[in-house]
C-alpha cells in the first residue's frame, strides 16, 4: 500500500469524525456489541499550496470518498452496495464496475487497472470533457498525477485518507485536477514496489520453512 513522497509545504491536516463517531455513540446498544465492528470514517482539512482549504473524507464502511473546497469542484467516489470490500483498498474495490465517479453531481469515466505485479498496474484512469488523468505510481511511497500526458503533481497516501501533494513549478494545475487528484490518491492509496521486490517476496512465500 501506498506510502509517502515529499510533503508539501505549508501542509495541515485536521482529522474530524461524524455525529456516529462520538462519544455519545459509544453509549448505545450497537457500540456495546463485542461482535460490532465500525469501519472508520475520516474527515481531513487540508490546507493546499495553489488551492487553498479542502476536506477529504474517507468512509471505509461504505466505500465513499469525497473532496469538497471553495475553489475545487465537489468529486464523489462511491463503491456500489453489496460489493465485498477488500480490506487493502482504501475505497474497497479496484472494480471499475462496481464504483461511481462524479463531479459536482455529473458522473464520469472510472478505469482503476486491477494491480498485480508492475507498478504501471495500478494506475487509475479518468476521463471528463475530453481530458484524461492518470494517477500512477512512481515510486514505493508516491504517486504522478497526470492530466492529458503532463505531469502535474506528486501525490502520496497510505490509505488512511491522509493525502498530500507537491505541485510542480513547471506546470499550471486546475481546481478539477486538485479535486481529482485527492480524490483518486485517499480512495485508491499511491505508490507501489517494483516488480522485481514483489517478485522476491512471492518467491520467499512459496520456500518451506
Amino acid at each position: 500500500m501506498p506510502k509517502n513522497p515529499a510533503p508539501a509545504p505549508a501542509s495541515t491536516t485536521t482529522d474530524r469524525y461524524d455525529d456516529a463517531d462520538t462519544y455519545d455513540g459509544y453509549e448505545t446498544a450497537e457500540y456495546e456489541d463485542d461482535d460490532y465492528e465500525e469501519k472508520p470514517v475520516v474527515e481531513h482539512l487540508v490546507e493546499d499550496d495553489r488551492f487553498g482549504e479542502l476536506t477529504v473524507r474517507l468512509d471505509i464502511g461504505l466505500g465513499e470518498v469525497t473532496v469538497e473546497g471553495e475553489s475545487v469542484p465537489r468529486v464523489e467516489l462511491r463503491r456500489a452496495e453489496g460489493t465485498e470490500a477488500e480490506d487493502h483498498i482504501p475505497v474497497g474495490t479496484r472494480d471499475g464496475s462496481r464504483l461511481t465517479l462524479t463531479v459536482d453531481g455529473e458522473e464520469v469515466v472510472l478505469d482503476p487497472a486491477k494491480g498485480r505485479l508492475s507498478r504501471h498496474s495500478y494506475r487509475v484512469d479518468v476521463r471528463h470533457a475530453g481530458h484524461a488523468w492518470r494517477l500512477v505510481p512512481d515510486s514505493i511511497p508516491g504517486s504522478r498525477l497526470l492530466r492529458d500526458e503532463q505531469h502535474i503533481g506528486d501525490f502520496s497516501s497510505d490509505g488512511d485518507g491522509h493525502v498530500l501533494v507537491e505541485w510542480r513549478e513547471d506546470a499550471e494545475p486546475e481546481p478539477l485536477d486538485a479535486a481529482l487528484g485527492y480524490a483518486l490518491a485517499a480512495a485508491f492509496g499511491t505508490g507501489a514496489q517494483p516488480w522485481w521486490m514483489l517478485a522476491i517476496e512471492m518467491v520467499g512465500d512459496m520456500t518451506p520453512g
